[in-house]
């Protein structure tokens, strides 16, 4: 049917309910540098307002740092500004090789390959080295792009309850006719800030002969000891047969992704995974900031035990205050509000306090769950936690939601 008046207005209808819900997602648009404090336009078109920033993905705080920046205009200057083909044509400078094995040493892998995003390397990896004769086991809360990926895959697609490895064994047990058994997980869950059990999974695996795929786009730079990801924070570094994680978040905040894991599964990647196969290459601009981005995180563990600082005195000042949050060792801690409208009321009134917060709701959480995840940044001082902690214990009061259980939440604003 051509787009008519009648299919424009059943759009226009639908665009409309979601604004009489009180859920519908206006753009908003940062005018400066990604940081700690950022420049604000909300809703699009209005005066800008100056923020302090607890949403972004930039934990370590290396979005805007000075070296990344400046290697970046290195990498313009003398590599140029685009490659203009795909890796396997005429895609691969000798930096994106050096930056695959500069990958690889810091993930305690055995090779590397790169992709446009991790969402890309999630798209390709599953579709390029399993079949029909496999299964693919994954945690319930793993991330959509994983999903996406696992959809692209015809391989038996089945799950586990979060976390719970009973669950799992059970799950490992049933499908031990296949040719080859994947659990997959993400290793930092985005929306919950809780860490996947790899110690007792690689376990698992080693029992019920299975691979383990995890993303640890949230991880990757930050958890561990010295930032190598939830598989160094439960001592299971090299245990891990793909690791997927991104340089669009604590690893300078830009884009590019990447599989790392078993040389033959990244071999196979290179030779058949969909999305490094038809998309430009990763821009030279973003490969020399990458590079940079790994030379200072090695350099020091700093940056990572300032951010555990932050989350540590984020999660009490939130707890003391009385307002539920999610357990967990991450950088990400969710505020619980469990309505849709009130996760949408409560950061619209956090704005108007000066603290950019962004409410979280159906389909990107469950239905029941919305929540405001906040994120803390190494960028963060402690002033600016401070100052946000007292704009949400303002805006608590006013919903009267301090030190009330999650049912008297819902018995007050419904789900």
């Amino acid at each position: 049917m051509a787009y008519n008046a009648e299919v424009r207005k059943l759009y226009s209808d639908q665009l409309e309910d979601i604004k009489n819900q009180g859920i519908f997602k206006e753009e908003r648009a940062i005018c400066a540098p990604q940081n700690s404090e950022i420049e604000v336009e909300f809703p699009i078109g209005s005066e800008q307002k100056r923020v302090i920033n607890m949403c972004a993905n930039n934990y370590l705080g290396l979005s805007s740092h000075p070296e990344v920046i400046k290697a970046a205009h290195e990498g313009l200057d003398v590599r140029g500004y685009g490659m203009s083909s795909v890796r396997f044509i005429c895609g691969t400078q000798d930096i994106h090789k050096e930056l695959e094995k500069k990958l690889t040493e810091f993930l305690g892998t055995e090779d590397t390959i790169l992709f446009p995003s991790c969402m890309d390397a999630n798209a390709g990896v599953f579709e390029a080295i399993l079949t029909d004769q496999d299964v693919m086991i994954a945690d319930r809360l793993v991330h959509a792009s994983i999903i996406d990926g696992m959809r692209l895959c015809k391989a038996q697609n089945d799950s586990f309850k979060h976390s719970d490895m009973k669950h799992l064994e059970e799950k490992l047990q049933l499908h031990q006719n296949k040719r080859l058994r994947m659990i997959i997980t993400d290793g930092a869950f985005s929306m919950d800030g809780d860490l996947a059990k790899l110690d007792k999974i690689a376990e698992l695996a080693e029992k019920y002969n299975a691979m383990v795929f995890v993303d640890d786009s949230h991880a990757s730079g930050y958890i561990g000891r010295t930032g190598r990801g939830t598989q160094e924070h439960f001592g299971v570094l090299g245990k891990i047969d793909i690791i997927t994680t991104t340089l669009g978040k604590a690893l300078g905040g830009a884009s590019g992704g990447c599989v790392s894991g078993r040389k033959e599964i990244v071999e196979m990647c290179r030779q058949k995974a969909r999305p490094y196969l038809f998309s430009n290459t990763v821009a030279p601009v973003i490969v020399e900031g990458a590079l940079r981005v790994l030379d200072i995180i090695s350099r020091s563990t700093e940056r990572r035990d300032k951010l555990e600082e932050n989350s540590t005195f984020w999660r009490k000042g939130l707890t003391d205050a009385g307002f539920i949050i999610k357990e967990g060792e991450t950088a990400i801690v969710p505020v619980m509000l469990f309505n849709a409208k009130l996760s949408q009321d409560v950061a619209r009134d956090l704005y108007a306090e000066g603290i950019y917060a962004v409410g979280f709701f159906f389909p990107v959480v469950p239905k029941g769950q919305a929540r405001i995840r906040t994120q803390l940044s190494a960028a963060h001082e402690r002033h600016h936690l401070e100052k946000a902690l007292t704009a949400f214990i303002k805006v608590g009061k006013k919903y009267d939601i301090l030190g009330k259980t999650k049912q008297e939440i819902i018995d007050k604003y419904g789900m």
